[in-house]
């Protein structure tokens, strides 16, 4: 049985800087460009026109699922991997603990920090659980997550609320960027509450979260599962919850690694190992990688330069050689799911650049996988979707 193995570098692709350079063409990255020298190599538009350039719509795409059917925000996801519930009814929010200014009024505080300087999950679930006891009540619940990342659950509502994700709005004054539309109102005052109860003296300490921040409203999942969809038994490998959500909601094996934190100083060893474990079993792997995309929001350029040499050191050669040493065909896909640009430190919707390498049909590549050299193949793939049927020799 042939194996299949996408390595997602989240937000690796970027702009050229001043010198014409980017991370991709300064990392030193000899498995992925030894591949992609012997694979398929060129563009992919993996954000449908009209949709929003998240990681959610981006990820949806790139694991064969149509978000123009299977979307219904990105909250609902990572609900799905924290074993909440949601009714048909259901809204659920994803709630960022952030680091405003101290300016005021409370419209004219800057934002300062969208992850609260990657605060770590033990103290974001203390932060969290003190929150949900003052905030919470009846219908409205909050629940924590990983990191920086957590849910509010709005059970019975309706959806219309106008909410900005706070990676869009680095070194902003909030103001124009507040709650809009369906609850704005109570959302605003849960966003201010949260402000004064975490600059309280009783807060707890120890962290640098000031507030909460919501957006990513969406409704309860339906996804096909995986196996249906394409005939294999599937695993998918990520630190972060949206994508362990889209893995579960999608029917595939989902374990939790540990030491995965989706950050730079994630252990690459660990993943790689939990995939390779996967591979021993199953048909299909899909390895999500948040460390580019988390330097790409932070403006560093160094670092996310670091993050894709290390996931080719650690991830993609150990899985490259495990499927060598199994004796039977194999595929590798490697693409980011989006642009991160260091410049703007935000998602951009451009086609990105990828290579798939098959073990029975090598072919003269790219001597180095960059976005330059993508777009100069001239091969270009419409969709997502199309680009996991034909990576899988689907029809």
């Amino acid at each position: 049985m042939k194996k299949y193995a996408v390595i997602l570098f989240d937000g690796m692709a970027d702009y050229p800087n001043a010198d014409g350079r980017t991370p991709m063409t300064d990392a030193k990255k000899p498995c992925v460009d030894s591949l992609a020298a012997k694979g398929e190599v060129g563009l992919v538009k993996t954000v449908p026109d009209g949709m929003k350039p998240g990681s959610d719509v981006a990820n949806l795409s790139v694991m064969g699922y149509d978000p123009a059917i299977y979307y219904t925000g990105r909250s609902p996801l990572e609900a799905l991997s924290m074993g909440l519930t949601m009714a048909d009814d259901d809204v659920s929010y994803r709630m960022n603990l952030v680091t405003l200014s101290d300016d005021e009024p409370f419209e004219n505080k800057i934002m300062v920090d969208y992850s609260a300087g990657e605060i770590p999950t033990p103290k974001a679930t203390e932060v969290v659980n003190y929150l949900a006891d003052k905030l919470g009540r009846e219908g409205l619940e909050l629940h924590p997550g990983v990191s920086y990342r957590h849910c509010l659950m709005r059970r019975g509502g309706e959806t219309g609320a106008i909410l900005t994700p706070p990676h869009d709005i680095s070194d902003r004054r909030i103001a124009d960027y507040l709650p809009k539309g369906k609850y704005a109102d109570e959302m605003r005052a849960l966003i201010m509450r949260s402000y004064e109860l975490l600059t309280a003296p009783e807060a707890p300490k120890g962290h640098k979260a000031n507030c909460v921040w919501l957006w990513g409203e969406g409704r309860r999942p339906r996804l096909k599962s995986f196996y249906d969809l394409h005939g294999l038994h599937g695993t998918v490998i990520s630190a972060v919850d949206l994508i362990k959500g889209i893995g579960r909601g999608a029917g595939m094996n989902v374990p939790d690694v540990e030491g995965a934190t989706g950050n730079i100083r994630t252990d690459f060893d660990a993943k790689a190992r939990a995939a390779i474990d996967a591979l021993r079993t199953c048909d299909f792997v899909y390895v999500h990688l948040e460390a580019p995309d988390e330097c790409g929001h932070q403006g560093n350029y160094a670092e996310k330069t670091r993050s894709i040499e290390l996931i080719d050191e650690k991830i993609v050669a150990p899985i490259e050689k495990f499927l060598r040493t199994l004796g039977e065909p194999f595929a590798i896909a490697v693409l980011p799911d989006h642009f991160t640009p260091v410049s703007l430190k935000t998602h951009v919707g451009d086609p990105v650049p990828y290579f798939i390498y098959d073990s029975e049909r090598e072919q003269s590549g790219v001597k180095t996988f960059t976005e330059a050299t993508a777009a100069g193949t001239g091969t270009f793939i419409s969709s997502g979707v199309a680009l996991m049927k034909h990576f899988l020799g689907e029809k």
